[in-house]
């Protein structure tokens, strides 16, 4: 017979942190404000249409504009934007003016601001939500697309940042 371990929140977000993933910055603006956040959670859902998934904690009330403007860009940062992302995760309580501040901002197809100098920009459309535990998920159907010179890609991976150079990660210093 198979035991089953309790798994806590810690162990588990431990876990988590082995994953290697691009870091993101998704970006909202319309009636409900405007609204940036860094994000790892982030993939692909289809190309036909194209489709993309995000997801937030919806723990915290501010995430709720991405809902109410009903569109977003994920802007998937390039190797040289760690700042902007450390910047938009809130840990150094900058205010979304100083936020948005850090990078150059312009708008593809649905108004939601697109980072110019992005690995890539996918504009989209909020199409579904699903809630579940501690996090919804953003469904968005892709209507524009951008994609920078930089080959690079921010990766998060054991609590640090890390980009690839020729083909092996390697640790950047966080400031």
């Amino acid at each position: 017979m198979l035991k089953k371990n309790d798994i806590g929140p810690q162990a588990y977000r431990d876990a988590m942190s082995h994953f290697a993933g691009h870091v993101h910055v998704v970006t909202t603006d319309g009636p409900a404000g405007r609204r940036g956040t860094t994000v790892i959670a982030a993939c692909s859902v289809s190309d036909t249409p194209p489709t993309i998934l995000v997801c937030l904690n919806r723990e915290n009330p501010r995430n709720e504009a991405f809902v109410a403007n009903g569109r977003f860009a994920l802007n998937t940062l390039a190797s040289d934007q760690e700042p902007l992302s450390i910047g938009f995760s809130g840990v150094t309580g900058l205010s979304l003016e100083e936020r948005f501040a850090l990078g150059e901002w312009d708008v593809i197809s649905t108004g939601a601001p697109t980072l110019k100098g992005a690995l890539a920009v996918f504009d989209c459309e909020l199409i579904d939500t699903k809630d579940l535990a501690t996090h919804r998920v953003l469904f968005g159907k892709v209507t524009g697309l951008r994609m920078g010179d930089n080959l690079r890609p921010l990766i998060y991976h054991a609590r640090a940042y890390h980009v690839l150079e020729g083909g092996a990660a390697v640790a950047t210093e966080t400031k």
